[in-house]
Protein backbone atom coordinates (compact mmCIF):
# COMPACT_ATOMS: atom_id res chain seq x y z
CA UNK A 1 0.00 0.00 0.00
CA UNK A 2 3.17 1.96 0.27
CA UNK A 3 3.10 5.07 -2.49
CA UNK A 4 -0.69 5.13 -2.92
CA UNK A 5 -1.93 7.86 -5.05
CA UNK A 6 -4.19 10.87 -3.40
CA UNK A 7 -6.75 9.61 -4.89
CA UNK A 8 -6.63 5.77 -3.54
CA UNK A 9 -5.76 7.39 -0.21
CA UNK A 10 -8.87 9.46 -0.44
CA UNK A 11 -10.79 6.30 -1.18
CA UNK A 12 -9.58 4.67 1.59
CA UNK A 13 -10.24 7.32 4.05
CA UNK A 14 -13.81 7.37 2.80
CA UNK A 15 -14.20 3.61 3.09
CA UNK A 16 -12.81 3.92 6.19
CA UNK A 17 -14.82 7.00 7.66
CA UNK A 18 -18.37 5.57 6.28
CA UNK A 19 -17.40 2.44 8.24
CA UNK A 20 -16.66 4.11 11.37
CA UNK A 21 -19.69 6.22 11.43
CA UNK A 22 -21.74 3.09 11.12
CA UNK A 23 -20.69 1.68 14.03
CA UNK A 24 -20.79 4.85 16.15
CA UNK A 25 -24.32 5.64 15.58
CA UNK A 26 -25.50 1.94 15.90
CA UNK A 27 -27.06 0.47 19.19
CA UNK A 28 -25.53 -2.39 20.50
CA UNK A 29 -28.25 -3.02 23.23
CA UNK A 30 -29.88 -5.96 21.77
CA UNK A 31 -26.62 -7.94 20.75
CA UNK A 32 -25.52 -11.32 22.06
CA UNK A 33 -21.91 -10.91 23.02
CA UNK A 34 -21.19 -14.52 23.24
CA UNK A 35 -22.03 -15.50 19.67
CA UNK A 36 -19.93 -12.16 18.88
CA UNK A 37 -16.52 -13.77 20.73
CA UNK A 38 -17.47 -17.17 19.33
CA UNK A 39 -17.92 -16.07 15.83
CA UNK A 40 -14.22 -13.19 15.93
CA UNK A 41 -12.46 -16.30 17.39
CA UNK A 42 -13.70 -18.35 13.93
CA UNK A 43 -12.92 -15.65 12.00
CA UNK A 44 -9.92 -15.11 13.14
CA UNK A 45 -8.59 -19.08 12.59
CA UNK A 46 -9.97 -18.95 9.09
CA UNK A 47 -8.61 -15.75 8.07
CA UNK A 48 -4.91 -16.71 9.12
CA UNK A 49 -5.31 -19.27 6.18
CA UNK A 50 -6.70 -17.94 3.15
CA UNK A 51 -6.74 -20.14 0.53
CA UNK A 52 -4.73 -19.38 -2.96
CA UNK A 53 -6.83 -18.95 -6.36
CA UNK A 54 -5.17 -18.92 -9.83
CA UNK A 55 -5.27 -15.24 -9.77
CA UNK A 56 -2.42 -12.88 -9.49
CA UNK A 57 -2.09 -11.70 -5.67
CA UNK A 58 -5.41 -13.00 -5.28
CA UNK A 59 -6.61 -14.96 -2.13
CA UNK A 60 -10.26 -15.37 -0.73
CA UNK A 61 -10.53 -15.91 2.70
CA UNK A 62 -12.00 -18.33 4.97
CA UNK A 63 -13.78 -15.87 7.21
CA UNK A 64 -16.57 -15.50 4.51
CA UNK A 65 -18.26 -18.19 6.79
CA UNK A 66 -18.02 -16.46 10.21
CA UNK A 67 -19.38 -12.83 8.48
CA UNK A 68 -22.15 -14.95 6.97
CA UNK A 69 -22.87 -16.77 9.87
CA UNK A 70 -23.04 -13.27 11.65
CA UNK A 71 -25.01 -11.76 9.37
CA UNK A 72 -28.17 -14.41 10.53
CA UNK A 73 -27.44 -14.77 13.91
CA UNK A 74 -26.32 -11.24 15.01
CA UNK A 75 -28.17 -9.32 12.67
CA UNK A 76 -26.57 -6.42 10.61
CA UNK A 77 -25.00 -4.48 13.87
CA UNK A 78 -22.98 -7.93 14.71
CA UNK A 79 -21.75 -8.65 11.27
CA UNK A 80 -20.13 -5.07 10.97
CA UNK A 81 -18.75 -5.27 14.29
CA UNK A 82 -17.06 -8.76 13.44
CA UNK A 83 -15.73 -7.20 10.36
CA UNK A 84 -13.31 -5.25 12.69
CA UNK A 85 -11.81 -8.37 13.16
CA UNK A 86 -9.87 -8.11 10.14
CA UNK A 87 -7.77 -5.48 11.71
CA UNK A 88 -6.05 -8.56 13.79
CA UNK A 89 -6.14 -10.81 10.74
CA UNK A 90 -3.73 -13.45 11.17
CA UNK A 91 -2.16 -12.71 7.87
CA UNK A 92 1.08 -10.87 9.71
CA UNK A 93 2.31 -10.03 6.33
CA UNK A 94 -1.03 -6.98 5.76
CA UNK A 95 0.55 -3.45 6.65
CA UNK A 96 -1.56 -1.11 8.87
CA UNK A 97 -3.15 0.40 6.34
CA UNK A 98 -4.20 -2.45 4.49
CA UNK A 99 -5.54 -3.78 7.54
CA UNK A 100 -7.62 -1.07 8.73
CA UNK A 101 -8.92 -0.72 5.20
CA UNK A 102 -10.08 -4.96 5.50
CA UNK A 103 -11.76 -3.84 8.59
CA UNK A 104 -13.78 -1.41 6.87
CA UNK A 105 -14.70 -3.35 3.80
CA UNK A 106 -15.28 -6.44 5.96
CA UNK A 107 -18.03 -4.15 8.48
CA UNK A 108 -19.70 -2.56 5.58
CA UNK A 109 -20.33 -5.79 3.79
CA UNK A 110 -21.29 -6.99 6.66
CA UNK A 111 -23.88 -4.37 7.51
CA UNK A 112 -25.28 -3.94 4.13
CA UNK A 113 -25.57 -8.08 3.87
CA UNK A 114 -27.72 -7.91 7.21
CA UNK A 115 -29.88 -4.82 5.98
CA UNK A 116 -30.59 -6.74 2.81
CA UNK A 117 -31.55 -10.55 4.87
CA UNK A 118 -33.87 -8.18 7.52
CA UNK A 119 -35.40 -6.73 4.07
CA UNK A 120 -36.13 -10.39 2.43
CA UNK A 121 -38.11 -11.02 5.34
CA UNK A 122 -34.97 -13.61 7.08
CA UNK A 123 -35.38 -11.94 10.50
CA UNK A 124 -39.01 -13.11 10.82
CA UNK A 125 -37.72 -16.45 11.27
CA UNK A 126 -35.32 -17.98 14.27
CA UNK A 127 -33.44 -21.58 14.21
CA UNK A 128 -35.72 -23.22 16.34
CA UNK A 129 -38.36 -22.73 14.23
CA UNK A 130 -39.74 -25.92 12.11
CA UNK A 131 -38.24 -25.53 8.21
CA UNK A 132 -36.13 -22.74 9.29
CA UNK A 133 -33.34 -23.87 6.40
CA UNK A 134 -36.11 -23.56 3.93
CA UNK A 135 -37.51 -20.15 4.94
CA UNK A 136 -34.66 -17.91 5.51
CA UNK A 137 -32.76 -19.94 2.47
CA UNK A 138 -34.39 -17.35 -0.06
CA UNK A 139 -33.01 -14.22 2.35
CA UNK A 140 -29.56 -15.85 3.19
CA UNK A 141 -28.73 -16.19 -0.61
CA UNK A 142 -29.82 -12.27 -1.52
CA UNK A 143 -27.39 -11.64 1.91
CA UNK A 144 -24.89 -13.60 0.32
CA UNK A 145 -24.72 -11.85 -3.29
CA UNK A 146 -24.99 -8.63 -1.43
CA UNK A 147 -22.03 -9.16 0.30
CA UNK A 148 -19.98 -10.32 -1.92
CA UNK A 149 -21.02 -7.73 -4.60
CA UNK A 150 -20.16 -4.89 -1.99
CA UNK A 151 -16.59 -6.84 -0.66
CA UNK A 152 -15.31 -7.03 -3.99
CA UNK A 153 -16.84 -3.45 -5.44
CA UNK A 154 -14.74 -2.15 -2.66
CA UNK A 155 -11.50 -3.86 -3.31
CA UNK A 156 -12.72 -2.63 -6.90
CA UNK A 157 -12.57 0.90 -5.75
CA UNK A 158 -8.91 0.81 -4.28
CA UNK A 159 -7.56 -1.21 -7.15
CA UNK A 160 -8.50 1.22 -9.70
CA UNK A 161 -7.93 4.27 -7.39
CA UNK A 162 -4.18 3.24 -6.92
CA UNK A 163 -4.23 2.26 -10.55
CA UNK A 164 -2.88 -1.52 -10.14
CA UNK A 165 -5.33 -2.94 -11.95
CA UNK A 166 -7.35 -2.11 -15.58
CA UNK A 167 -10.95 -2.33 -15.26
CA UNK A 168 -11.07 -5.05 -17.83
CA UNK A 169 -8.66 -7.18 -15.89
CA UNK A 170 -11.00 -7.28 -12.89
CA UNK A 171 -13.92 -8.35 -14.87
CA UNK A 172 -11.48 -10.94 -15.64
CA UNK A 173 -10.73 -12.07 -12.55
CA UNK A 174 -13.12 -11.51 -10.34
CA UNK A 175 -15.40 -14.16 -11.65
CA UNK A 176 -13.18 -16.42 -10.23
CA UNK A 177 -12.83 -14.94 -7.00
CA UNK A 178 -16.37 -14.21 -6.70
CA UNK A 179 -16.91 -17.85 -6.88
CA UNK A 180 -14.87 -18.76 -3.62
CA UNK A 181 -16.28 -16.09 -1.68
CA UNK A 182 -19.93 -17.77 -2.82
CA UNK A 183 -18.71 -20.83 -1.89
CA UNK A 184 -17.38 -20.27 1.72
CA UNK A 185 -20.34 -17.90 2.44
CA UNK A 186 -22.80 -21.03 2.13
CA UNK A 187 -20.94 -22.50 5.32
CA UNK A 188 -22.11 -19.31 7.42
CA UNK A 189 -25.81 -20.67 6.66
CA UNK A 190 -24.49 -24.40 7.81
CA UNK A 191 -23.22 -22.59 11.14
CA UNK A 192 -25.98 -20.79 12.07
CA UNK A 193 -28.36 -23.73 11.11
CA UNK A 194 -26.49 -25.78 13.60
CA UNK A 195 -26.28 -23.01 16.10
CA UNK A 196 -29.82 -23.99 18.16
CA UNK A 197 -28.59 -27.88 18.64
CA UNK A 198 -24.81 -27.92 19.71
CA UNK A 199 -24.72 -24.01 20.39
CA UNK A 200 -20.92 -22.19 19.94
CA UNK A 201 -19.47 -25.84 19.04
CA UNK A 202 -21.41 -25.55 15.40
CA UNK A 203 -18.05 -23.03 14.74
CA UNK A 204 -15.37 -26.11 15.74
CA UNK A 205 -18.05 -28.74 13.58
CA UNK A 206 -17.45 -26.38 9.73
CA UNK A 207 -13.96 -25.83 10.47
CA UNK A 208 -13.21 -29.06 9.25
CA UNK A 209 -14.96 -29.00 5.97
CA UNK A 210 -13.48 -25.39 5.58
CA UNK A 211 -10.05 -26.48 5.98
CA UNK A 212 -10.67 -29.66 3.40
CA UNK A 213 -12.12 -26.91 1.45
CA UNK A 214 -9.19 -24.58 1.74
CA UNK A 215 -7.17 -28.14 0.86
CA UNK A 216 -8.53 -28.96 -2.25
CA UNK A 217 -8.05 -25.31 -3.76
CA UNK A 218 -4.02 -25.44 -2.75
CA UNK A 219 -4.05 -28.25 -4.27
CA UNK A 220 -5.96 -26.72 -7.85
CA UNK A 221 -3.28 -23.56 -7.08
CA UNK A 222 -0.21 -26.38 -7.36
CA UNK A 223 -1.58 -27.84 -10.07
CA UNK A 224 -2.03 -24.91 -11.87
CA UNK A 225 1.73 -23.93 -11.22
CA UNK A 226 3.01 -27.47 -12.25
CA UNK A 227 1.11 -27.04 -15.44
CA UNK A 228 2.74 -23.12 -15.90
CA UNK A 229 6.06 -24.57 -15.41
CA UNK A 230 5.77 -27.09 -17.74
CA UNK A 231 4.67 -24.76 -20.39
CA UNK A 232 7.75 -22.44 -19.82
CA UNK A 233 10.26 -25.68 -19.93
CA UNK A 234 8.88 -26.41 -23.26
CA UNK A 235 9.21 -22.59 -24.69
CA UNK A 236 12.65 -22.22 -22.85
CA UNK A 237 13.23 -26.13 -25.11
CA UNK A 238 11.80 -23.79 -28.61
CA UNK A 239 13.23 -20.79 -27.68
CA UNK A 240 17.10 -22.83 -27.62
CA UNK A 241 17.38 -22.87 -31.31
CA UNK A 242 17.79 -19.30 -31.42
CA UNK A 243 18.59 -16.62 -29.19
CA UNK A 244 17.44 -14.10 -31.15
CA UNK A 245 13.41 -15.46 -30.46
CA UNK A 246 13.63 -15.36 -26.37
CA UNK A 247 10.49 -14.58 -24.90
CA UNK A 248 8.86 -14.27 -28.06
CA UNK A 249 6.34 -17.10 -26.50
CA UNK A 250 5.24 -15.15 -23.73
CA UNK A 251 4.69 -12.27 -25.39
CA UNK A 252 2.81 -13.82 -28.62
CA UNK A 253 0.80 -15.24 -25.21
CA UNK A 254 0.51 -11.74 -23.67
CA UNK A 255 -0.68 -10.16 -27.11
CA UNK A 256 -2.71 -13.07 -27.64
CA UNK A 257 -4.94 -12.59 -24.33
CA UNK A 258 -5.10 -9.04 -25.17
CA UNK A 259 -6.63 -9.65 -28.01
CA UNK A 260 -9.11 -12.25 -26.66
CA UNK A 261 -9.99 -10.20 -23.64
CA UNK A 262 -11.11 -6.90 -26.41
CA UNK A 263 -13.46 -9.51 -28.10
CA UNK A 264 -15.26 -10.89 -25.14
CA UNK A 265 -14.06 -14.11 -24.55
CA UNK A 266 -14.87 -16.09 -21.59
CA UNK A 267 -12.88 -15.97 -19.10
CA UNK A 268 -11.99 -19.96 -19.26
CA UNK A 269 -11.17 -19.41 -22.79
CA UNK A 270 -8.90 -16.59 -22.43
CA UNK A 271 -7.04 -18.49 -20.12
CA UNK A 272 -6.63 -21.17 -22.56
CA UNK A 273 -5.51 -18.85 -25.56
CA UNK A 274 -2.59 -17.75 -22.81
CA UNK A 275 -1.50 -21.43 -23.06
CA UNK A 276 -2.00 -21.53 -26.96
CA UNK A 277 -0.15 -18.37 -27.40
CA UNK A 278 2.92 -19.88 -25.15
CA UNK A 279 2.88 -23.26 -26.97
CA UNK A 280 2.28 -21.75 -30.52
CA UNK A 281 5.29 -22.77 -31.84
CA UNK A 282 6.74 -25.81 -29.83
CA UNK A 283 6.56 -28.03 -33.06
CA UNK A 284 9.98 -26.45 -34.14
CA UNK A 285 11.14 -28.91 -31.64
CA UNK A 286 10.69 -31.51 -34.55
CA UNK A 287 12.01 -28.84 -37.17
CA UNK A 288 15.90 -29.67 -37.57
CA UNK A 289 17.88 -26.50 -36.27
CA UNK A 290 20.09 -26.14 -39.86
CA UNK A 291 16.71 -25.66 -41.31
CA UNK A 292 15.02 -22.66 -38.91
CA UNK A 293 18.94 -21.34 -39.06
CA UNK A 294 19.70 -21.40 -42.83
CA UNK A 295 20.38 -17.72 -43.91
CA UNK A 296 20.05 -18.75 -47.37
CA UNK A 297 16.78 -20.23 -49.52
CA UNK A 298 15.44 -22.94 -48.15
CA UNK A 299 14.85 -26.34 -50.19
CA UNK A 300 11.22 -27.45 -51.14
CA UNK A 301 12.49 -30.31 -48.45
CA UNK A 302 12.97 -27.37 -46.33
CA UNK A 303 10.00 -25.57 -46.67
CA UNK A 304 7.93 -28.13 -46.26
CA UNK A 305 9.75 -29.18 -42.72
CA UNK A 306 8.43 -25.43 -41.94
CA UNK A 307 5.31 -26.01 -42.72
CA UNK A 308 5.07 -28.99 -41.12
CA UNK A 309 6.10 -27.34 -37.58
CA UNK A 310 2.55 -26.55 -36.49
CA UNK A 311 1.36 -30.44 -36.58
CA UNK A 312 4.39 -31.12 -35.28
CA UNK A 313 3.52 -29.00 -32.37
CA UNK A 314 0.19 -30.86 -32.12
CA UNK A 315 1.50 -34.03 -32.16
CA UNK A 316 3.75 -33.00 -29.06
CA UNK A 317 1.07 -31.34 -26.89
CA UNK A 318 -2.25 -32.89 -28.07
CA UNK A 319 -2.09 -35.37 -24.87
CA UNK A 320 -1.91 -32.49 -22.47
CA UNK A 321 -5.67 -32.72 -20.98
CA UNK A 322 -5.87 -29.06 -19.91
CA UNK A 323 -4.71 -27.33 -23.43
CA UNK A 324 -8.74 -28.02 -24.99
CA UNK A 325 -9.14 -25.33 -27.50
CA UNK A 326 -5.84 -24.24 -27.46
CA UNK A 327 -4.89 -26.73 -29.81
CA UNK A 328 -6.77 -25.42 -32.83
CA UNK A 329 -4.60 -22.29 -31.96
CA UNK A 330 -1.24 -24.19 -32.28
CA UNK A 331 -2.67 -26.36 -35.28
CA UNK A 332 -3.89 -23.49 -37.22
CA UNK A 333 -1.84 -20.12 -36.35
CA UNK A 334 -0.02 -19.77 -39.97
CA UNK A 335 -3.28 -20.14 -41.76
CA UNK A 336 -4.51 -17.01 -43.88
CA UNK A 337 -7.60 -15.23 -44.84
CA UNK A 338 -7.04 -16.16 -48.12
CA UNK A 339 -6.61 -19.83 -47.84
CA UNK A 340 -2.52 -19.65 -49.13
CA UNK A 341 -1.54 -21.00 -45.49
CA UNK A 342 -0.28 -24.14 -43.94
CA UNK A 343 -0.35 -26.23 -42.88
CA UNK A 344 -4.10 -27.01 -44.13
CA UNK A 345 -4.42 -23.97 -46.41
CA UNK A 346 -7.83 -22.90 -44.62
CA UNK A 347 -9.76 -19.65 -45.50
CA UNK A 348 -11.59 -17.33 -43.22
CA UNK A 349 -13.97 -18.55 -40.96
CA UNK A 350 -12.77 -22.49 -41.59
CA UNK A 351 -9.99 -21.02 -39.59
CA UNK A 352 -10.22 -21.56 -35.82
CA UNK A 353 -10.64 -18.25 -33.70
CA UNK A 354 -7.78 -19.21 -31.52
CA UNK A 355 -5.62 -19.37 -34.48
CA UNK A 356 -6.51 -16.36 -35.84
CA UNK A 357 -6.25 -14.33 -32.55
CA UNK A 358 -2.63 -15.95 -32.60
CA UNK A 359 -1.47 -15.12 -36.04
CA UNK A 360 -2.11 -11.63 -36.07
CA UNK A 361 -0.64 -11.44 -31.95
CA UNK A 362 2.69 -13.27 -33.68
CA UNK A 363 3.20 -11.54 -36.58
CA UNK A 364 3.20 -8.24 -34.71
CA UNK A 365 6.00 -9.38 -32.19
CA UNK A 366 8.46 -11.09 -34.64
CA UNK A 367 8.02 -7.97 -36.68
CA UNK A 368 8.47 -5.65 -33.81
CA UNK A 369 11.45 -7.75 -31.95
CA UNK A 370 15.18 -7.91 -33.14
CA UNK A 371 16.87 -10.42 -35.65
CA UNK A 372 20.00 -11.02 -36.18
CA UNK A 373 19.48 -10.07 -39.69
CA UNK A 374 18.14 -6.80 -38.63
CA UNK A 375 16.72 -4.44 -36.13
CA UNK A 376 13.32 -4.04 -34.86
CA UNK A 377 10.55 -2.21 -36.76
CA UNK A 378 9.08 0.48 -34.96
CA UNK A 379 5.38 -0.11 -33.56
CA UNK A 380 3.94 2.06 -36.36
CA UNK A 381 5.24 -0.16 -39.15
CA UNK A 382 4.40 -3.41 -37.43
CA UNK A 383 0.84 -1.76 -37.13
CA UNK A 384 0.78 -0.23 -40.87
CA UNK A 385 1.75 -4.27 -41.79
CA UNK A 386 -1.31 -5.41 -39.79
CA UNK A 387 -3.39 -3.14 -41.43
CA UNK A 388 -1.96 -4.09 -45.05
CA UNK A 389 -2.70 -7.82 -44.55
CA UNK A 390 -6.18 -7.75 -43.49
CA UNK A 391 -8.83 -9.46 -45.01
CA UNK A 392 -5.87 -11.50 -47.12
CA UNK A 393 -3.67 -12.61 -44.26
CA UNK A 394 -5.39 -11.40 -40.83
CA UNK A 395 -9.19 -11.59 -39.88
CA UNK A 396 -9.26 -7.73 -39.61
CA UNK A 397 -11.82 -7.88 -36.65
CA UNK A 398 -8.57 -9.38 -34.80
CA UNK A 399 -6.55 -6.61 -36.03
CA UNK A 400 -8.96 -4.15 -34.34
CA UNK A 401 -9.23 -5.47 -31.43
CA UNK A 402 -5.37 -5.86 -31.04
CA UNK A 403 -5.26 -2.31 -32.02
CA UNK A 404 -7.71 -1.27 -29.45
CA UNK A 405 -5.93 -3.09 -26.87
CA UNK A 406 -2.41 -1.84 -28.17
CA UNK A 407 -3.60 2.06 -28.03
CA UNK A 408 -5.09 1.41 -24.51
CA UNK A 409 -2.77 -0.81 -22.54
CA UNK A 410 0.54 -0.20 -24.39
CA UNK A 411 3.48 -2.58 -25.33
CA UNK A 412 6.75 -3.71 -23.66
CA UNK A 413 9.35 -4.16 -25.76
CA UNK A 414 11.85 -7.25 -26.24
CA UNK A 415 14.55 -6.77 -23.88
CA UNK A 416 17.81 -6.66 -25.91
CA UNK A 417 19.25 -9.74 -26.96
CA UNK A 418 22.66 -10.51 -24.99
CA UNK A 419 24.11 -13.57 -26.82
CA UNK A 420 26.71 -15.69 -24.95
CA UNK A 421 30.46 -15.29 -24.59
CA UNK A 422 31.58 -19.00 -24.52
CA UNK A 423 29.84 -20.60 -27.20
CA UNK A 424 29.16 -20.00 -31.29
CA UNK A 425 25.33 -18.77 -31.78
CA UNK A 426 24.28 -20.02 -35.21
CA UNK A 427 20.93 -16.94 -35.94
CA UNK A 428 18.53 -17.55 -38.28
CA UNK A 429 18.51 -14.70 -41.45
CA UNK A 430 15.00 -15.85 -42.23
CA UNK A 431 11.66 -15.48 -39.54
CA UNK A 432 8.85 -17.45 -41.42
CA UNK A 433 6.84 -15.57 -38.37
CA UNK A 434 7.46 -11.72 -40.15
CA UNK A 435 5.18 -11.19 -42.91
CA UNK A 436 6.94 -8.52 -44.39
CA UNK A 437 10.09 -10.32 -44.86
CA UNK A 438 8.93 -13.58 -46.42
CA UNK A 439 11.04 -16.78 -46.59
CA UNK A 440 12.69 -17.34 -49.87
CA UNK A 441 12.82 -20.58 -51.29
CA UNK A 442 14.69 -22.11 -53.80
CA UNK A 443 13.11 -23.17 -57.51
CA UNK A 444 9.59 -21.79 -56.45
CA UNK A 445 8.40 -18.34 -56.15
CA UNK A 446 10.66 -15.42 -55.36
CA UNK A 447 8.98 -15.30 -51.87
CA UNK A 448 6.76 -17.31 -50.31
CA UNK A 449 4.48 -15.64 -47.73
Amino acid sequence: MRGLPLAAWAYVCGVVALAAGLIATSSFADLDWTKLAVLALLFLICDSAPARLNITRARVSLSFAASLASVVLLGPVGAALLGLCALVTGQRFFAPVKRVFNGAQFALSGFIAGTVFNLLGGDRFHPEQARWVENVIGPFLGALVAFVLVNLALMAGVLLASRQAAPRELLHEYGQLAVGCLGYGMVGLLIAGLWPGVGPFAAVLVLLPLFIARWAMDQAYAQQQAHAATLASLCQAVETKDFYTRGHSERVSRGSVMIAQEIGMRADRVEAIRYAGMLHDVGKLGVPTKVLQKSGSLTEEEFAAIQLHPMRGLEIVREIGFLDEALAGIMHHHEKMNGRGYPMGLAGDEIPEFARVISVADAFDSMTSNRSYRAARTKEEAIEELRRGMGDHFDPAMVEAFLQALERDGWEPPRPVVLPDDDIVETTQQDHDDPSTPLRVAGGDEARR
